[in-house]
C-alpha cells in the first residue's frame, strides 16, 4: 500500500491530478537531522512524506541568544511545499528529518508547467494550504486561551491526523515520531512541564511513551482532554 494515496488530501484528489502527482514525482531519502531546505532557500516543489518524519522550524535572537522554535513534526502520509508553488518566494522555515525519511518530491519547474496546462487543479493546492491555514488559527487561539494539559493534547491530536491507525485487540493506535523537546518548543512550554503532562496522560492510559516517539493509545479520551 502507497503511503502517499492515504491520506485524506490526496484520496479526494481528481483523478487526473493524482496520477500526474504520482507520475512526476521522484523519490529522495534524507538522514536524521539532514536538511531538506532551509529558511530563504528557493522554491523547491511539493513533498509527500512516505516514511519517516520532517521537522520544521525557525530561529530567533542574535548568533549568541538564538533560540530555536519548532512549528510542527509531519510524518506520512502528509504533504507540504505547496505555499512556494503559488508566490515563488523564499522559503519561511527549516526543514530537517527527525529520522531516516524517505519523501516523494514534485520539482517546482515541473509541477507549475502541469498546471498552466490544467489550472482548475490549482484548487486542490489551494485546499491543502487553507487547512493549514485553519490548523495555525486553531494553534494561535490556543496558545493564548488554553491551559498547557490542553493545548498539549491538541497538539497530539493535530500531529495525529497524519498518521494511520495501527489496529490491535483494544481498538486502534495511533504512532507519532516527536520528541518530548520538540513538543515544549512547539508549544512554548519548559521541558519540565511537558514531561509532568505527558506522564499524567500515560498514568491515565492515553499514551505510551518510547525515546523519541509516543503512541496514542485512546483518541477518544485524548479530545475529550482537549476540550
Amino acid at each position: 500500500m502507497n503511503p502517499l494515496t492515504q491520506g485524506r488530501w490526496f484520496q479526494r484528489l481528481p483523478i487526473e491530478f493524482a496520477q500526474a502527482l504520482l507520475s512526476l514525482g521522484r523519490l529522495r531519502t534524507l538522514q536524521a537531522g539532514e536538511a531538506l531546505f532551509l529558511r530563504e532557500g528557493a522554491p523547491c516543489g511539493l513533498y509527500g512524506l512516505v516514511s519517516g518524519a520532517m521537522r520544521f522550524s525557525g530561529h530567533g535572537g542574535g548568533s549568541e541568544s538564538a533560540r530555536e522554535a519548532v512549528l510542527t513534526v509531519l510524518t506520512p502520509p502528509e504533504w507540504f511545499g505547496e505555499i512556494g508553488l503559488f508566490d515563488d518566494a523564499p522559503r519561511t522555515h527549516n526543514a530537517h528529518a527527525a529520522e531516516t525519511t524517505t519523501l516523494w518530491h514534485i520539482p517546482q519547474a515541473a509541477l507549475r508547467d502541469w498546471l498552466h496546462e490544467h489550472p482548475t487543479h490549482w484548487r486542490e493546492l489551494g485546499l491543502l494550504m487553507a487547512n493549514k491555514l485553519r490548523l495555525a488559527l486553531v494553534s494561535m487561539e490556543a496558545q493564548m486561551l488554553l491551559p498547557p494539559s490542553q493545548r498539549l493534547a491538541q497538539r497530539l491530536l493535530v500531529l495525529a491526523q497524519g498518521t494511520q491507525p495501527i489496529a490491535t485487540q483494544g481498538g486502534f493506535r495511533r504512532h507519532i515520531s516527536v520528541t518530548q523537546d520538540d513538543l515544549a518548543r512547539m508549544l512554548g512550554i519548559s521541558r519540565q512541564t511537558t514531561n509532568q503532562i505527558l506522564q499524567a496522560m500515560k498514568d491515565q492510559g492515553l499514551i505510551a511513551l518510547q525515546r523519541g516517539e509516543l503512541e496514542i493509545l485512546d483518541i477518544d479520551a485524548l479530545r475529550a482532554l482537549s476540550k
